[in-house]
């Protein structure tokens, strides 16, 4: 059976968006959530610190989210080289952090897991399924290194 998830009110799965409010340390920083912290490293460096800024004290995700889609700012040179070894680290991180969510991740099991965002190609299956699934591969990594350490 697929595990659809999209919304982070849905239960149990909703804990699996990156708009869920379970935050993260990363580089020394608190972050209200993995979509804070993802947006906000679009801008690496220090010319962009204030807008970085910006996006961490974002009021919501879907604040940040909206920040990390401006393009206002230049993205970073290497973003596209980078940005999945990103979501895996923040998403990792997130289920290292929170047992609860964790424990729901672990079971479950081996299925498949599909982020059911119509509008995103990429992280998500997209309107006709037809998408990466980007996200729904990441957190079947994550599962799969918190089984085994050293994966």
């Amino acid at each position: 059976m697929t595990i659809y998830f999209y919304s982070p009110r849905e239960q149990p799965y909703g804990c699996f968006s990156n708009f869920s409010r379970h935050g993260i340390s990363m580089d020394g920083v608190w972050w209200p959530t993995v979509e804070h912290y993802f947006q906000a490293q679009k801008f690496a460096g220090e010319a962009h610190a204030d807008y970085v800024e910006r996006i961490h004290r974002a009021a919501t995700p879907k604040q940040a989210a909206e920040l990390g889609r401006s393009r206002s700012v230049p993205l970073r040179a290497d973003w596209e080289q980078v940005k999945d070894a990103i979501m895996l680290a923040a998403v990792q991180r997130k289920f290292e952090t929170h047992e609860a969510i964790r424990a729901i991740l672990l079971a479950t099991g081996d299925e498949e897991i599909v982020e059911n965002a119509p509008r995103d190609y990429y992280w998500g299956g997209g309107a006709d399924g037809s998408g990466l699934n980007r996200l729904g591969t990441t957190l079947m990594e994550v599962r799969a290194r918190l089984r085994h350490p050293g994966y």
